[in-house]
């Protein structure tokens, strides 16, 4: 069942990871962040005063316990199946047998 929403859930944990690193540059640290590099008070405009972090941080702990969770789940679907990696993919692997020892020459 679980490996029916492996792909969803990594487009999620995908977005989630991408979304994070943005949110993170994003928030206003001691010497102002990313925005006081590139302009300063858009954010300030856009949330108010003080909303920006107030809402940054809300989304920063929603994303990373999405992060969190996807991770979990992915980890558990990975390792959940019996089969091998080359299994799941179809591919057949043949074991040779062992080649037969030659005897030395005869003097």
């Amino acid at each position: 069942m679980l490996e029916i929403l492996e792909t969803p859930i990594t487009v999620v944990h995908v977005f989630a990871a991408a979304v994070l690193i943005l949110i993170i540059l994003i928030q206003p640290g001691k010497s102002g962040g990313l925005t006081a590099a590139l302009g300063g008070a858009g954010t300030q405009q856009v949330f108010g005063g003080r909303g920006a972090g107030n809402f940054l941080s809300r989304g920063t702990w929603i994303l990373a316990g999405t992060f969190f969770l996807t991770s979990v789940v992915l980890a558990y679907t990975s390792s959940s199946t019996d089969d091998s990696i080359s299994a799941k993919r179809g591919h057949k692997t043949h074991h040779a047998a062992p080649a037969p020892k030659k005897s030395a020459p005869k003097k």
